[in-house]
């Protein structure tokens, strides 16, 4: 199971706020990253700032 994956499936189940808080905020870090990435790979310009 990818890591994605993981932290989409605990995200539905778990039942701890902070729990789920960390899993929201390093699930946005992945995206973060991901989008960062392809950015480079299409040579795009950077869009704003997403933090």
């Amino acid at each position: 199971m990818s890591v994605d994956r993981f932290i989409v499936k605990k995200l539905g189940s778990s039942q701890e706020v902070h729990t789920t808080l960390n899993l929201a905020k390093l699930f946005q870090i992945r995206i973060h990253k991901a989008q960062t990435a392809e950015e480079k790979r299409l040579n795009l310009p950077l869009l704003v700032n997403r933090r």
